[in-house]
């Protein structure tokens, strides 16, 4: 082994968060891309479509970057592709053909396409990019054909889990076989380990999908009205046991939901999904059948306002309603900040006649991610030298480091990394580097990055407080008032209400065009806007956003 020889991981996010997961991989021969995902707003958001990583970092090593790596298809580790793309023109994407079909689709959608080089990789695989040799672990988790991925570098062997869990009897696609993990390690374990936290809160072992199929089948065999499934639509393998037991039990299964049917067309072109022999998508139309021959699988686990069921629910939808008698199937797991508008959802649903089954009171859905024992017998199989836990929360990262000290790694070797810090892991020890930036690009509309935090904030203002409008026509040369001033109130005061205060409001105008010059505009729309945010604080205890227009003829 090379005394020089190093291998520097820079975390770009998924370290802190649920999502984001971005990560470059440095040596001498170059750097590698290890996916590429987003994150999609939380409540602080007002108005951002997703959350992608900050890509500096990137641009700072394009022109040694050898290639892209992705370990699964979901949207926390592809959905930033579209936006980094341009930035890297020729450069190769490797990941499995479901993984590669979904990135696709986003940028044939983008007109992109022809900028990268898709480049499959299955079991067999052994990927050489510069001297990173890379070995793909086919694992369980909740998307077809995601890896765990055996890097061979210049400083020993690195395991990255990917996201996984432990199913010892897999429904379809594969198991995550720890044999291969422990082959890949050798006799003495792997130098470092890289290993998924999300669920290192859950004691025990995750659900397995056979359990989740057996609860569907009861609730198939019971149900006597329409069944309305919905679920994550990546979640083919559960989208495949709703047809099987539609197929099993006669029922005919139509699908709502864009992502849904696009899915679902990707796996069945891929041979990953077997369609039902009676099969309709609700955009071309709704067979007309007894409930008790129906199914529905709908988009909208998560109570998001424009999915099919939300639109079912309220009223929006074309084809399709929630009504007495159905069956509604929540086949996920809420995500924290969802609760409110899931819950509001389910409400509205018994509202309307329907039964409801949620995951907290029956088992139909199964993470896709290992708990507690199966992050053990990750740690065991493996056996690390080193272990940086990723991919959740910073409490999930601190208690699986603290897994892995249980396990037998050794506390000065346990590494509890966060966004921008770089690991470099050398012959004999680590250190850390100078951090990077990495705040979140935020994506509003087709503005990338033009809206920060203090317009974040400003938003936040105006929805807390409000704002008024101060418009004015001034005389160029006398500075005498021609129009105005109109002082109109938005999301502020109901003007009639307040009329009284918004005519004294104005009496403050005038007071502040007086004490100013002519020709003054900037100092007079100050003088304007703090006048009467201290009138506004002083009378309402409220602060809104004050914008002066004024204009000279």
């Amino acid at each position: 082994m090379n005394d020089d020889a190093f291998l520097t991981i820079t975390p770009l996010g998924g370290l802190g968060e649920i999502g984001l997961n971005c990560q470059l991989w440095e040596t001498a021969g170059g750097v590698v891309m290890v996916d590429c995902g987003l994150m999609f707003p939380d409540d602080a958001h007002l108005g951002i479509d997703v959350v992608i990583p900050h890509f500096g970092a990137v641009s700072a090593v394009r022109d040694k970057l050898l290639g892209i790596v992705l370990t699964h298809g979901h949207e926390d580790h592809i959905g930033a592709l579209p936006w980094i793309v341009p930035e890297l023109k020729g450069t190769k994407i490797y990941g499995s053909r479901f993984t590669l079909a979904l990135v696709e689709h986003k940028l044939r959608e983008r007109e992109i396409l022809e900028w990268v080089e898709l480049c499959p990789v299955d079991a067999d695989t052994l990927l050489t990019l510069g001297d990173l040799t890379f070995h793909f672990f086919p694992v369980c988790h909740s998307i077809p054909e995601g890896f765990g991925l055996g890097v061979e570098t210049p400083v020993g062997r690195v395991v990255h889990s990917g996201d996984f869990k432990i199913d010892p009897h897999p429904l379809g696609g594969s198991g995550t076989d720890l044999a291969v993990f422990r082959d890949f390690a050798g006799e003495n374990g792997a130098r470092l380990l890289l290993s998924d936290s999300t669920n290192v809160m859950r004691e025990g072992h995750s659900l397995t999908e056979r359990e989740v199929k057996d609860s569907l089948d009861r609730i198939f065999a019971t149900a006597e009205g329409r069944i309305v499934i919905t679920l994550f639509s990546s979640h083919i393998q559960r989208i495949q046991e709703v047809f099987d037991l539609a197929r099993a039990y006669g029922r005919t299964v139509v699908i709502s939901g864009k992502s849904l049917a696009t899915n679902i067309e990707i796996a069945r072109d891929l041979g990953i999904a077997k369609l039902p022999p009676s099969f309709f998508n609700a955009h071309n139309g709704v067979p007309d059948l007894p409930d008790e021959q129906l199914v529905l699988v709908v988009t909208g686990a998560q109570g998001e306002p424009l999915s099919a069921l939300s639109r079912m629910v309220l009223g929006g939808h074309r084809q399709l309603e929630i009504r007495q008698g159905d069956t509604v199937v929540m086949s996920s797991r809420m995500i924290p900040g969802n609760a409110k508008a899931i819950s509001k959802l389910i409400n509205e649903m018994y509202r309307l006649g329907a039964e409801v089954v949620y995951e907290s009171v029956h088992a139909i859905h199964a993470s896709g991610h290992a708990q507690r024992e199966e992050l053990c017998d990750m740690l065991r199989t493996v056996r690390p030298e080193f272990f940086v836990p990723v991919h959740g929360e910073y409490q999930h990262l601190v208690k699986h480091g603290r897994l892995a000290k249980e396990c037998g790694v050794a506390a000065d070797n346990v590494i509890l990394l966060e966004d921008g810090q770089p690991l470099t892991l050398l012959h004999d020890t680590f250190r850390l580097e100078a951090r990077v930036p990495v705040e979140c690009t935020l994506v509003d509309g087709k503005g990338v990055g033009d809206v920060g935090y203090a317009v974040l904030k400003e938003r936040r203002i105006l929805g807390d407080e409000g704002m008024v409008i101060v418009v004015l026509v001034l005389d160029s040369e006398t500075g005498s008032v021609l129009h105005g001033p109109e002082i109109l109130s938005k999301g502020f005061v109901f003007a009639q209400q307040y009329s009284h205060l918004l005519e004294d409001a104005k009496c403050l105008v005038l007071d502040e065009i007086e004490a100013a010059r002519p020709g003054q505009l900037e100092r007079m729309q100050e003088g304007i806007r703090s006048s009467l945010r201290r009138f506004f604080r002083s009378v309402l205890d409220r602060d809104p956003v004050v914008v002066p227009i004024i204009s000279e003829v």
